[in-house]
C-alpha cells in the first residue's frame, strides 16, 4: 500500500507543478496580449451602415494607432476632422495626395489616375448592376490629404458630399487616428482585407499590424488559465471516485 500511495502522491505533485506552470504562463500569455493591444489597439463600435456589407452598423473593430504617413490606398480608417463634422468616422481611402480619382468609367468602375480598380465589397445596386458611384466626379487630391469613400456608396455620406468645398472632397492626413484591422464582433468578420486593386497601383497596400497574434495570445492565455485552475477540483473528484475500489483491493 506504500507504493501506491507515494506513487500517487508523486502523479499529483506533478499534476500540481505541471498545473501551476500552465497557469502562469497562461497569465504572462494573456496579459501580455491585453497590453500589447491595448497600447497598440483603439476599440471603436461603426455606428453606421456606410461600410457594408465590410463593417455592419453596431460592428466593434480594433483599429490600429498609425500616424497618416502609414496609410495607403485600400485601407480603412479612423479619421477626426473639423469639417466634416468632428466626430469620430470610419471610410476607406481610395486616392492619396496627387492622385487623380474619378467615376464612373464605362464598366462603372472608380479610376484612379486613369486606372480602374475593383472593388469586390460593392454591392449591386438597382438592376443588378454594380456602380462605383451613383454620381460621376472627378477629383484631383491635395499633397498630404487622403480621398474617402464608404463601401456601401448609396448612403455613405464620405468626400463626394464635401466636393464642392475647399479641399475637394479631401481629408488632410494629420486627421487620421487609426487604422481598422479586424472586426472582433461578430466572431465571423476577422481581418479586415486589403483589396487587390490597390495593390497594383504605386504605393501598394499596408500590412496589418500584429492583431492577429495578439488575439491568439490573450485566447491561449485564457484556455491555460482555465485548464490549469480546473486541474485540482478535476483531480480530486477523479481520485475521489477511484480510492475505494483501490483501498478495498488493497485490504
Amino acid at each position: 500500500m506504500s507504493g501506491t500511495t507515494k506513487n500517487r502522491d508523486g502523479r499529483g505533485r506533478l499534476g500540481s507543478a505541471l498545473s501551476g506552470l500552465a497557469v502562469a504562463v497562461g497569465c504572462l500569455l494573456f496579459l501580455g496580449g491585453f497590453a500589447g493591444g491595448a497600447l497598440l489597439y483603439r476599440p471603436y463600435s461603426v455606428p453606421t451602415g456606410s461600410m457594408a456589407p465590410t463593417l455592419e452598423t453596431g460592428s466593434k473593430v480594433l483599429a490600429q494607432r498609425v500616424d497618416g504617413a502609414d496609410v495607403k490606398r485600400g485601407d480603412v480608417v479612423v479619421f477626426e476632422d473639423p469639417l466634416w463634422g468632428g466626430s469620430a468616422m470610419v471610410k476607406r481611402v481610395v486616392a492619396v495626395g496627387g492622385d487623380t480619382v474619378a467615376c464612373c468609367g464605362d464598366d462603372g468602375r472608380l479610376t484612379v489616375n486613369g486606372t480602374p480598380v475593383d472593388e469586390p465589397y460593392l454591392r449591386p445596386g438597382p438592376g443588378g448592376t454594380i456602380r462605383a458611384s451613383g454620381e460621376d466626379f472627378t477629383a484631383t487630391v491635395p499633397a498630404d490629404s487622403f480621398f474617402l469613400l464608404g463601401d456601401d456608396r448609396t448612403s455613405s455620406l464620405d468626400s463626394r458630399t464635401h466636393l464642392e468645398d475647399a479641399a475637394r472632397g479631401s481629408v488632410p492626413r494629420s486627421a487620421v487616428v487609426a487604422r481598422v484591422d479586424s472586426v472582433v464582433w461578430p466572431v465571423t468578420g476577422g481581418l479586415v482585407e486589403r483589396p487587390a486593386a490597390f495593390a497594383a497601383l504605386p504605393g501598394g497596400v499596408s500590412s496589418p499590424g500584429p492583431v492577429r497574434p495578439l488575439l491568439t495570445a490573450v485566447a491561449a492565455g485564457a484556455v491555460l488559465i482555465l485548464g490549469g485552475a480546473a486541474y485540482g477540483p478535476l483531480a480530486q473528484r477523479l481520485g475521489g471516485r477511484g480510492r475505494p475500489a483501490r483501498e478495498k483491493a488493497g485490504t
